[in-house]
C-alpha cells in the first residue's frame, strides 16, 4: 500500500458516490450509460470472488465489498428504480463488440488458466474499455450534465493515480504486473481527450458539450 493507491481508491469511490447521489436526488438517470454501469458491476463481481478464498486486510475488504454494492445499487436505480428516466435510446452501445474480444484475450493472455485467474483477467480488460457505452453516449448526445463530467473525471484520476502506483511499487518492490499496467494505460488514454475538455469547459463553469455527429 501507497499514498497512490489509497488516493485512487478514495478517487475511485468518490466517483461511485457522486453517480449515485446524483441519481438519487434528481431521481433520473438520463445522461447515464446504464451499459456501461453493467460493465462495472461485472467487473467488481469477477474480480472479487477472492472475497471468499483470501483474506487480505480490513481495508482491502472493505472497499471490495463497498465497490460491488455501489456498483449493483447504481444498476439497481438504473434499470429498476428510475428506469423511466433511462435515456435508452442514446444508450446504444453493443456490449458485444467489448464482451467477445475481452473474453478471448482473457484466455489467450493470463497469469494461470484456473477459472479465478481468467476471471480476474477478464475484470482487467474489461474495466480498461468499461467506459466506452458513457463515451459514446456523451459523442451521440453532444452533451454532458456536469455532476456526470466530475464522475468521469474522478474515474479518470483513478486510474492515473493507480498508473502512479504502479510506477511506486515496481521502485520500492521490483514488482510489475503487465497486464494491469497495460490495461491501465489503455483506460487512461480514453479519459485524454475527456481531462482536456474537463479542464476548458467544466471547470470554467461551461456545459461539457461536443460537437454532433453527423
Amino acid at each position: 500500500m501507497n499514498a497512490f493507491r489509497i488516493l485512487g481508491d478514495l478517487s475511485h469511490l468518490l466517483a461511485m458516490i457522486l453517480l449515485l447521489g446524483k441519481i438519487w436526488r434528481s431521481k433520473c438517470c438520463k445522461g447515464i450509460s446504464g451499459k456501461s454501469q453493467i460493465l462495472f458491476a461485472l467487473v467488481f463481481t469477477t474480480r472479487y470472488l477472492d472475497l471468499f478464498t483470501n483474506f487480505i486486510s480490513v481495508y482491502n475488504t472493505v472497499m471490495k465489498v463497498v465497490f460491488l454494492l455501489c456498483s449493483y445499487v447504481t444498476v439497481y436505480m438504473i434499470y429498476g428504480k428510475f428506469r423511466k428516466t433511462f435515456d435508452i435510446e442514446n444508450d446504444t452501445f453493443r456490449l458485444e463488440f467489448l464482451l467477445v474480444p475481452v473474453i478471448g484475450l482473457s484466455f489467450l493472455e493470463n497469469y494461470s488458466f484456473t477459472p479465478l485467474e481468467i476471471l480476474w483477467t477478464f475484470s482487467i480488460y474489461l474495466e480498461s474499455v468499461a467506459i466506452l457505452p458513457q463515451l459514446f453516449m456523451i459523442s451521440k448526445t453532444g452533451e454532458a450534465e456536469t455532476i456526470t463530467t466530475h464522475y468521469l473525471f474522478f474515474l479518470g484520476v483513478y486510474r492515473a493515480l493507480y498508473l502512479a502506483n504502479w510506477i511506486r511499487r515496481y521502485q520500492t518492490e521490483n514488482f510489475y504486473d503487465q497486464i494491469a499496467v497495460v490495461s491501465g494505460v489503455v483506460q487512461t488514454i480514453f479519459y485524454c481527450d475527456f481531462f482536456y475538455l474537463y479542464v476548458t469547459k467544466v471547470l470554467k463553469g461551461k456545459k461539457l458539450s461536443l460537437p454532433m455527429p453527423i
